[in-house]
This record gives C-alpha cells, structure tokens and sequence, in this order.
C-alpha cells in the first residue's frame, strides 16, 4: 500500500490519500484502521461507483474488528447490524455495535423515520454508510469519509483491484483515524 498525506483544504477538512494495488492492501489498510479506539463510535462515509470496493473495504474493517460469520451487504435491507464480540478496541466482554447501511436503494424520506434510523446514528458504535449522498439530507455529521475509485491507469487484468483511496476527516475523530492511517 503506497501512501501520502496532505494537509487538505482546512475549509473541507485534513486528507489522507493513498493507493492499493489488490485487495491485500484493502485488507491491510483495514487492519490498520481497526487500530484506532476512535473508530468504534464513529461514523464513516465510502463513496465510490458500484463495484469500487466499499463493500469489501467494509467485511475486511468488520473481519479485523472481530466480527464472526457471515457479511452481506444490507442493499437490499438499507442496514445490516453486527457485533463483534472480541473487538480489540472495546473492554473485555463489551461487544462493539456496528451498522452498515447501504442507501443505494433509498429513496423515500419516509423510510428514514420507519426503519429507525435516527435512532440508530444516535446509539454509540460504529457506523458505516455506503451511498451516503442518497441520504444526505438526513445523515447526521460524519467523522470521515471515504472515497475509492479504480485507478483508471490501470486497465490490465492483472491490476484489476488498483484503487486510489482518499480519506477526509471532518471531526476531531475523523483526525485521529487520519492520524492512525499516517503511521
């Protein structure tokens, strides 16, 4: 995994921007992350086109957090819970509350309020939202977001899991995962 940091924008907030060549350095790029105690009650944005990776960004984050079994996606569910049971960041025995929500298919504001989803931003864990700007108008403020695109360098077959990343920290939090990523 190829890496760099810049300050960013102070207006939009620090920027991380970094490189995987295959989903190795997806996977490692996650372990990393799952160091970083501010990341279980954060909330985090990955934006990127349908198939970029931000699916599987998520089930390395929830592997390297500890959580067991199998992970869908919640496209169709909007969101999908987890626990992970033996998080390295939680006191033994606590589990640590994830959600991953999928707006792809959102589209009813009604839904918002039905599917409880106030109330779910609003409990401690972690949060991951895939397709946040389908939802933009009733997501709370995000730590950070993150933005994977496919290299568009890179066509070849063998490199067909080169992305560039970019992570953009919007809160005191969002910094400390920046922090984390820059180590």
């Amino acid at each position: 995994m190829v890496e760099t940091t810049a300050a960013g924008d102070p207006a939009l907030g620090p920027v991380w921007h970094g490189y995987w060549s295959d989903e190795t350095d997806t996977q490692a790029f996650a372990r990393q992350l799952a160091t970083c105690p501010a990341l279980a009650h954060s909330t985090l944005t990955l934006r990127g086109d349908l198939g970029a990776g931000k699916t599987t960004l998520v089930r390395h984050l929830l592997r390297a957090l500890g959580v067991r079994g199998h992970i869908k996606s919640p496209t169709y569910a909007v969101v999908e819970p987890h626990s992970a049971i033996d998080c390295p960041l939680m006191p033994a025995g606590e589990p640590l509350q994830i959600w991953h929500f999928d707006f792809y298919r959102f589209n009813d504001a009604r839904e918002w309020e039905d599917a409880g989803l106030r109330e779910l931003f609003a409990s401690p864990g972690l949060k991951l939202v895939e397709w946040p700007e389908r939802a933009a108008d009733f997501m709370p403020p995000v730590d950070a977001e993150i933005d994977i695109e496919p290299d568009p360098m890179r066509t070849d077959p063998d490199h067909d899991g080169a992305r560039r990343v970019r992570v953009r920290a919007h809160s005191p939090t969002g910094r400390l995962l920046l922090a984390v990523l820059a180590t």
